[in-house]
């Protein structure tokens, strides 16, 4: 019977230099696993594979040697603890993420929430090719949201509050882009040097900021054969729904614009980036 090298690889199963064995790359959202996953993964790695894992540069987990025969096997046992196959191919890939103000002091968004949600959104879509995402929570930017197809990156805007503060000027000396500056007790914000890190309104001991989390969001970052930097369009999305409504037209483009086997990079500069960007503009507009 022939194999269906191209199912098997859309499940999530690649081959493997070695005849009829296969990598099997598993869904891991955002980073995250239980330990009653970890517990089966390492079972399945023991009992159908070599004994060890891969942990790739996107975040998720690789079972090597898997055998043709014992695939179906595979798959049983890895649900019992709640664990899936992957992707892999033209489609889009598990989504990456820090883990953001849920642990981390600097965080600015709940990236782990929002990597499932896109998950749940477009985990497995069918595109012209591979697309991936990746959230960062601030702007230390630990998971390089610019090399993802589309990534997005947790910011703070600040509004100052004149009569909570008590002109100590920590926020200035907090700010790392000279954009807050204290003048006879009376901050100003440069809005125009201002990258919504969110480090004045965290180092203020008064709370004197009113603020709104919300998103910084980059498209068409390549890290392969080909190096591009992601580029943002609007400087800073205020709500989840404009986020993901500008997530779904990022999307749509790349699925009506793309020729076969090409990156949404390329895309959007065969096309032409004025094109793309008004389309964002306009969704950001009507979100």
């Amino acid at each position: 019977m022939a194999v269906d090298y191209a199912t098997l690889k859309k499940g999530g199963f690649m081959r493997q230099k070695q005849k009829n064995h296969f990598s099997l790359r598993l869904r891991v959202v955002g980073g995250n696993l239980t330990a009653v996953q970890l517990a089966k993964i390492a079972e399945v790695a023991e009992v159908f594979g070599d004994g060890h894992v891969h942990l790739t540069s996107r975040q998720s987990v690789e079972i090597p040697f898997i055998r043709l025969e014992d695939i179906e096997d595979v798959k049983n046992t890895l649900a019992q603890g709640n664990v899936e196959p992957g992707v892999c191919g033209p489609r889009v890939r598990t989504v990456t993420a820090c883990q953001g103000q849920a642990i981390c002091p600097s965080g600015c968004i709940d990236t782990y929430a929002l990597a499932k949600e896109l998950d749940e959104r477009y985990f497995a879509r069918e595109l012209p090719h591979k697309f991936k995402f990746g959230i960062t929570g601030c702007q230390n930017n630990c998971l390089k949201a610019e090399e993802n197809d589309l990534g997005i990156k947790g910011g703070i805007k600040v509004y100052w509050k004149a009569e909570e503060c008590i002109g100590c000027g920590v926020c200035v000396k907090a700010c790392r882009s000279g954009a807050v500056t204290i003048t006879d007790g009376k901050i100003e914000v440069d809005n125009s040097r201002c990258n919504f890190c969110g480090r004045c309104y965290k180092s203020c001991p008064v709370e004197a900021w009113d603020t709104v989390h919300g998103y910084i969001v980059s498209f068409g970052g390549l890290f392969g054969n080909s190096i591009r930097q992601g580029e943002a369009v609007i400087p800073f999305i205020e709500n989840k729904e404009k986020l993901l409504k500008i997530c779904d037209t990022a999307i749509k483009f790349f699925e009506e614009n793309a020729k076969p086997s090409e990156r949404f990079r390329f895309t959007i500069e065969r096309v032409g980036r004025e094109k793309f960007e008004q389309v964002i503009k306009e969704a950001y507009e009507n979100g």
